[in-house]
């Protein structure tokens, strides 16, 4: 039988991955910050720069790992940029008005309570808004997001019948998350049984932890009850997670919540009819991309992957959009 982990912080997976040389990662990390500080220096950064300052940057974060230099992405975004709250991308929406040049708007998936406890002190010091997007079913308790939970199990012995023999802890997380659900929920079932160890706790967001996220100036959003890639879930299960999770955060805020990110940004148009049945007002994907300062789909609004960790380089790269261009020219998603 598994035997139960001490609790802990999760920690974040590795640069390298598991199973990599720590040469070979910090290789890796190295070749990383060269070609950053290339694209910063780019002769085409100025021009994306440019462009940039006419699309709305909506910056995804999830976890604070980082508060230093996350506090340095503050400052820069207050100096250069011009920080926006959910409600008034709700406003430019439906008065038809396009935000102001330079609009940034900060948001937070999931809901680690890092973004409390490290994320709130910097976003009150440098006055930058933003949402925060909780998956309410873990709201009070202490059990780990899944996707964590598996690759621990995955890196324990955890083995299930979908996942071929040897699979590693990342590579465990991308098939399930490319199942169908039900299949992902026995997989995980299935991990628990076979790993020799348990997945440690993790402390999630009380409803007090959301009422001093929206007190200090972010918003609450629904990021759906359990945290499914919703285009592989059946009609019941799609609709059970949002409006599940709807109902909870109505419950404990006293008022509905107007925005929704897709988990994984995995839209699907069943998800935008259950929202406009909702009065959802905006809708995160996590594409890679800009935005317009009028979005033209409210409910499908463009967003660019970053971290509390990520190099004032490639900080700069995202922000003009010179990054997210060479991430797809390279095939990325």
């Amino acid at each position: 039988m598994p035997q139960p982990e001490t609790t802990t912080r999760p920690s974040a997976t590795a640069a390298g991955g598991p199973g990599r040389a720590p040469g070979a990662a910090g290789l890796a990390a190295a070749h990383r910050r060269r070609v950053d500080a290339l694209l910063r220096r780019s002769p085409a950064q100025p021009l994306f720069r440019a462009r940039a300052a006419r699309r709305l940057a909506v910056l995804a974060y999830h976890g604070i790992d980082d508060p230093q230099a996350f506090a340095a992405q503050m400052e820069r975004l207050r100096r250069t940029a011009s920080p926006v709250t959910v409600g008034e991308v709700e406003r430019a929406v439906a008065e038809g008005r396009p935000l102001p040049p330079r609009s940034v708007l900060v948001t937070f998936d999931d809901g680690d309570r890092s973004v409390v406890t490290e994320g709130l002190p910097v976003l009150a010091r440098h006055g930058v808004p933003g949402v925060a997007f909780v998956v309410a079913g873990l709201v009070g308790g202490d059990q780990p997001f899944w996707w964590r939970e598996a690759e621990f199990l995955a890196r324990h012995g955890g083995t299930a019948r979908s996942l071929p023999p040897g699979t590693g802890p990342g590579a465990a997380v991308r098939r399930m998350k490319a199942m169908p659900d039900p299949d992902r929920r026995r997989s995980l079932a299935e991990m628990r049984v076979s790993a020799s160890r348990r997945a440690p706790r993790q402390e999630q967001l009380s409803v007090e932890d959301l009422h001093t996220l929206r007190g200090a100036g972010v918003r609450i959003g629904n990021h759906t009850a359990g945290h499914p890639c919703l285009d592989r879930c059946d009609d019941q299960t799609l609709r059970a997670e949002v409006t599940e999770a709807h109902r909870a955060l109505e419950r404990w805020l006293g008022e509905a919540p107007t925005a929704f990110a897709y988990p994984n940004g995995g839209t699907d148009p069943r998800a935008d009819r259950v929202l406009r049945d909702l009065g959802y007002r905006l809708g995160f994907l996590f594409d890679h991309r800009h935005d317009a300062l009028l979005p033209r789909d409210p409910l499908r609004i463009s967003r660019l992957r970053v971290n509390s960790s990520t190099s004032r380089d490639r900080f700069d790269t995202i922000l003009s959009g010179l990054h997210p261009a060479v991430h797809r020219l390279r095939g990325g998603r």
